[in-house]
């Protein structure tokens, strides 16, 4: 797939990461000094929005930091660094290949324009003209989202279809590739019209791929080995989220002709549509450290902490008079606990967003989301133990206040 084939560790200078395995048990950090931040004047905040990119999105692994170091004292050729650790995120996912990505928005740019160009060079120097391409994606409308910018950057046209009947309707000479959102956030009430495994039969009948959006498939890892076997045509992950890998990295795995595409479409070829995309060699071996790691977590164990931690939330807020709280239903296709806090805000003079504007300011700073209706929603997500307690402590100082 790339110009030569070298041994990951010997050929990176990476020999003594083998000494990372195995990985410690998964185990909360013990908590540190914010010093860097502090001496910017930025709090840290203590996270019940979830895995959001604008606070950090998650954690990166302890694990990784060193051999990510380690990675940015030795030069390498990235080609060959970008296919050693494809093979192994393959191998993970049940791909024939796969790739590291600036992000699951960055594998959605790229895998878009895989199927735009193929491996044509001349195809890959003109994006986003189109000119002698198809210029065609179809997308379930209720799967359109702000995400799928990332496949309209590259000139496409957007078909929108509401069933099985349009969507083959839709298939045509034109058609460059299927979106397809392969989660949900728990507020969005839909079903997927048309489902995967009719999409697939429907787009490789008319010649075509698709690609899943699986950013909010996670946990557990066998949600995305699943897509693999199904015979996915793209698979587009974050690494930086529930995977806890760097913010910046994602991964884009499928099949290897487009997996190869992809490449040629991104950094380090300078005349492609996804050179600003640059992904680094720290951010590569962070990524593949943490699909390891992350692929063989006991997910069961992690779902019950966060059960737990939902649960003291829901009994302790429960004792405060005039506090309501519920769980919200799970997302399609994970388990992610979320708690909903209501009170009459008029019998206590307190607003949902001088609520929020209290925990954000308070000390620790504790940052929630606004609930659909009125109330805060505490998404109980990869949290630490012992922050559901900090989040009930906090709660409780600004309801008694």
């Amino acid at each position: 797939m790339f110009p030569s084939r070298r041994s990951l560790l010997q050929g990176a200078g990476l020999g003594s990461l083998s000494g990372l395995w195995p990985f410690r048990k998964l185990a909360a950090a013990p908590r540190k000094s914010a010093g860097v931040y502090e001496q910017l004047g930025i709090r840290p905040v203590v996270n019940f929005q979830g895995t959001h990119t604008t606070i950090g999105a998650s954690k990166v692994w302890p694990e990784i930091h060193d051999a990510m170091a380690e990675a940015s004292r030795h030069y390498v050729y990235l080609e060959e660094l970008q296919e050693a650790i494809g093979e192994r995120l393959a191998r993970l996912m049940n791909t024939e290949a796969a790739m590291v990505t600036t992000g699951a928005a960055g594998a959605i740019s790229l895998g878009t324009c895989a199927a735009l160009t193929g491996d044509d060079v001349a195809k890959v120097r003109r994006l986003p003209d189109l000119a002698g391409m198809r210029t065609e994606v179809i997308i379930q409308k209720p799967h359109r989202n702000g995400y799928d910018h990332a496949v309209r950057n590259a000139g496409v046209r957007i078909v929108e279809v509401d069933n099985a009947g349009q969507l083959a309707a839709a298939a045509g000479a034109q058609t460059a590739m299927m979106y397809y959102l392969g989660g949900s956030s728990h507020d969005w009430e839909w079903e997927t019209p048309v489902p995967l495994e009719e999409c697939l039969e429907i787009a490789r009948n008319a010649g075509f791929p698709v690609m899943v959006d699986a950013a909010n498939m996670l946990p557990p890892w066998d949600n995305i080995r699943k897509l693999g076997a199904l015979g996915v045509d793209l698979i587009c992950l974050s690494g930086g989220k529930h995977m806890r890998g760097p913010q910046c990295s994602g991964i884009l795995a499928g099949r290897k002709d487009l997996i190869r595409a992809a490449w040629l479409n991104s950094s380090p070829h300078s005349d492609s549509l996804g050179r600003p995309m640059k992904v680094g060699r720290e951010e590569m071996i962070g990524v593949w450290l943490a699909a390891e790691k992350y692929s063989k977590l006991d997910f069961a164990a992690i779902e019950r902490q966060s059960a737990q931690q939902a649960d003291y939330i829901i009994a302790e807020l429960g004792r405060i008079p005039g506090v309501k709280t519920a769980r919200t239903p799970f997302d399609r296709t994970r388990r992610v606990h979320r708690v909903v806090v209501t009170w009459d805000e008029t019998a206590r003079n307190l607003a949902t967003g001088d609520v929020i504007r209290r925990l954000k300011e308070g000390d620790p700073r504790v940052v929630v989301l606004k609930a659909a209706g009125q109330g805060i929603e505490l998404t109980v997500f990869m949290n630490e133990p012992g922050d559901e307690k900090i989040a009930v402590r906090r709660l409780k100082e600004v309801f008694s206040s």
